[in-house]
Order: C-alpha cells, then structure tokens, then sequence
C-alpha cells in the first residue's frame, strides 16, 4: 500500500463481492461444522463422565491440554498425517471446543436442583425422559452459554486455518498481510468480528426462545 492509497478501496470491493460471500460461507461452515461435532462429541463424553464420575478428571485433563496447545502447532502437528486439507482444520477447530462444552454441560445438568429429579422420578419418568424433558431444559442456559464461547472462539480460530487453505475469511487477512494491502486485510477482520457478534446475538434470541420462563422470572 502506498502513502497516497485509502485504507479502504471501494472499487476492490465492489469487484469482489462474489468472493467476499464465497470466503463468508465458508467460515460460516467452518465454524458449524466444528461447533456441531464439538457439541456431539461433548454431550457424548459429558453423560460418560455422569455415569463414572471418575472419567471427569482425565477427559478434561486431556480437553484441557488440546485447549492449551497453540493453533499454528496443532495444525503443523497434523498435517503430516491429514494434510492441507478440511480435516486439519476441524480436528484443530473441534479440539478446541471440547473443553468448553464439556464444562457448560455438566455444570448446566449439575445445576439441576436434586428435588426437581425426586419430583421426576415420583410421576414415573425414566433417566432418558428426565434428561431428554427435565434436566436439559433446565440446563439449557448454562449450556447455550457456553457454546456462545465456543461459537466465537471457533469463528476467531477459523480465520487462522487460512494458513492450510481452508480459512474462509481469514483467506483475505492473510492475503492483505503478504501484499500490505490494507483493503482485503480490513475486509476479513471485520466481517469476522460482524460474524462473531451476529452469532451470539442469534444464540442470546435461541436461549430466549428455548428458556421463556427465565424471562417470566426476571
């Protein structure tokens, strides 16, 4: 960029605006991906970890240590065994999910007081159906709080997975870093910050919408 050039070029905009989409899908489907498998495999190791209270430690020891394990280095670390390829990115981006979710679900089923399941058990519901009808319902505020977290730190994280060619918008960041053109650099950073703050306001109107009581209640 020369001293003579704006920080933003319309023009450049205006002709990639096709591009500009096409990168904003794919963050977007990143970003899913990821925090759908990360929810699965979350809510999966959650109910083992209720069922033998001694899983908790290790399965978030090891959460933990994938959390804590920088993001270049975990991509490098993988790909000499999946490669450049969308694989890398989400084994990367659903690690760092895990612990998370793992905490908000159990801490939201922990936060089910004890006589609302004796109450269950007294009208004849099963495990299954005081789960599926009582305790997630209940818990689903401390839950969707913490996939909120989840959701805006994979949308942060899936700009850098530009750097093995899946980054969705991080792909312009990128590309305005080695050119010093400021425009396509400026574009990616701020449709993933509007991205960030879109998705936590849909999950704040999910939340309301699953849990209308809290709102009777406040």
């Amino acid at each position: 960029m020369t001293p003579q050039e704006p920080l933003i070029r319309w023009d450049w905009v205006a002709s990639h605006l096709s591009d500009i989409g096409g990168r904003l899908v794919e963050h977007l489907i990143l970003t899913l991906l990821a925090v759908g498998i990360g929810l699965v495999l979350s809510f999966g190791l959650s109910l083992a970890t209720r069922k033998f209270v001694g899983l908790y430690g290790p399965v978030t020891w090891v959460a933990g240590v994938l959390y804590t394990i920088p993001s270049l280095a975990l991509f490098a670390l993988l790909i000499p065994f999946t490669g450049l390829s969308l694989m890398t990115a989400e084994i990367g981006l659903v690690s760092y999910t895990l612990l998370i979710l793992i905490r908000s679900i159990v801490g939201g089923l922990h936060s089910v007081p004890e006589e609302v399941r004796d109450t269950a058990r007294g009208m004849g519901y099963t495990d299954t159906q005081m789960l599926w009808k009582v305790e997630l319902p209940l818990a689903a505020p401390v839950i969707i709080a913490g996939i909120r977290v989840a959701t805006i730190t994979t949308i942060g994280l899936t700009t850098v997975t530009a750097l093995i060619g899946q980054g969705g918008l991080g792909f312009f960041i990128l590309d305005g870093i080695q050119r010093f053109f400021s425009t396509p650099l400026l574009v990616g950073a701020v449709l993933s910050v509007a991205l960030a703050v879109a998705a936590d306001g849909g999950l704040v109107l999910l939340q309301r919408w699953l849990t209308p009581w809290t709102r009777t209640a406040r």
